[in-house]
């Protein structure tokens, strides 16, 4: 028997007006749970909800707001094994990486709690003072994906919430029971109206971006939907953080340590099965080193037991839906067609769920489909290059700009390379690192704003500047 999800307006648990959608463990194919599906009418009265705790929040101390989110976050820290439970449930991933995602949601949403929200005197003077100061913005909505359900939540509620906003989420209809949760947990501590979730699959994204009441909408996705929410958005100049697709390079350079660097390397383009914006995609390897490399991240991905994520010893989970696993078999099949080697992999496991394993992809050109395309699934491409600025050109050489990284025996050497590349993150022999006191943030069609740090924060106020006449 599965469970049932209502609404959460104001405080109140309430039940959509139209038929439930299904939410389905991609391992077993088994309905976990059924959702509400919020209409129009429904969306509006949680804007308004929020907009009425709005004028509460925004004047509660700093020392309260940060005393409830400290509270909030111990209750996550209580409910873990329920929480990751439900991730592995509607996502997929092998039970270790929920109870990670949960962790890493506790220490993002301790951080964001203890953040300071500063003012900056600007000039001091005999005659005047002129300040700084950090406004909240009023309603923000929250869409995010469903690859790290929880997690990514989290990074857009919590810093919402510290600024002294009121939020509405709207999670993934995929992947919505852990994000539930969460806002559940949020409302045994703030007051009614303060953190609202809507789930549906009907027009309830489009109706949050472009609704006048919300003053802005965080969004994390693909390129597409973020380009549609800057567009809804327009009508009342939404305040925008998009982060969106990647399609993140690696750069191997002769000399490089591959035994050392190859299991870094796999853990970076494997992350969640791939299924991470900000996983290692496309690698560039010398071809001093070509051979050896793919033969090591090829004995790596032999080791990966793949099944069921609740089932003990795998670590290699599904890919969480069907239109994602035909994207990576298609643009698999493409590459092989166009001469590709699939070193290990390349084939869907027969059966029962969504399972694709590891899957290393060589002696492919740098126009193919799967190089060019963000796959965001468990394969990685591995391209032979000669020079090093062709190498760069390459990485560079597409649409997309979030993280990149060079891997190679000189620190410097490397960092110098890491500098030339298009993308808001750079890293030098290391990849997907991400900490809540660093800015992250992508270029180009990789969209735009920042999370994380002080500068994160600060995304969610808005600049009021204080003159006063001694």
């Amino acid at each position: 028997m599965s469970d049932h999800y209502k609404l959460l307006i104001n405080g109140q648990w309430v039940e959509g007006a139209s038929e439930p959608f299904v939410v389905k463990n991609p391992a077993t194919f088994e309905t976990v749970a059924t959702c509400a599906n919020a209409t129009p009418e429904q969306l509006d009265q949680a804007v308004s909800a929020a907009q009425d705790a709005q004028l509460g929040w925004q004047h509660t101390s700093h020392e309260e707001r940060k005393r409830l989110l400290h509270c909030i976050a111990d209750e996550i820290a209580q409910k873990r094994d329920e929480i990751a439970a439900l991730i592995v449930a509607e996502q997929g991933k092998p039970l270790p990486l929920a109870i990670g995602e949960v962790e890493g949601g506790v220490a993002w949403a301790h951080f964001a709690a203890d953040q300071d929200i500063p003012v900056e005197v600007l000039e001091e003077s005999a005659e005047k003072r002129i300040e700084a100061h950090r406004k909240p913005l009023g309603v923000v909505a929250s869409i995010t994906p469903w690859n790290w359900p929880f997690m990514i939540a989290v990074w857009h509620l919590f810093p919402a919430l510290r600024a002294g906003n009121t939020v509405i989420s709207k999670p993934s209809g995929l992947t919505p029971l852990s994000t539930i949760k969460l806002v559940e947990i949020m409302n045994n501590h703030l007051p009614n109206g303060v953190a609202n979730i809507l789930t549906g699959e009907r027009g309830i994204g489009s109706g949050l971006t472009s609704h006048p009441n919300i003053q802005k909408v965080v969004f994390t996705g693909s390129t597409p939907t973020g380009q549609a929410v800057m567009r809804n958005a327009a009508a009342n100049l939404k305040r925008l953080t998009l982060e969106l697709g990647g399609n993140d390079a690696g750069i191997v350079l002769p000399g490089a340590d591959v035994e050392k660097m190859a299991p870094a390397i796999f853990g970076a383009a494997f992350l969640n099965m791939g299924q991470t914006c900000g996983a290692l995609k496309r690698l560039y390897v010398h071809e001093s080193l070509y051979d050896q490399m793919c033969a090591a991240l090829v004995a790596i991905a032999g080791q990966q037991v793949v099944g069921n994520g609740m089932d003990e010893g795998v670590t290699f989970g599904p890919v969480q839906n069907e239109d994602q696993l035909n994207l990576v078999a298609e643009l698999v099949e493409n590459a092989r067609a166009g001469g590709a080697r699939v070193l290990t992999g390349g084939e869907p496991v027969a059966g029962v769920g969504y399972f694709y394993p590891p899957t290393i992809v060589a002696d492919i050109s740098n126009d193919a489909r799967l190089v060019q395309e963000e796959q965001f699934g468990p394969v990685l491409p591995v391209i032979k290059y000669s020079d090093v600025d062709e190498a760069v050109a390459m990485a560079n050489g597409v649409e997309v700009g979030l993280d990149g990284s060079v891997w190679g025996p000189d620190t410097e050497a490397a960092a110098a390379i890491a500098s030339r590349l298009e993308c808001g993150t750079t890293f030098v022999n290391t990849h997907a690192q991400i900490q809540p006191n660093i800015p992250m943030g992508g270029c180009k069609m990789s969209g735009f704003g920042v999370e994380f740090g002080l500068e994160g924060l600060l995304e969610f106020t808005s600049l009021q500047v204080l003159h006063v006449q001694k």
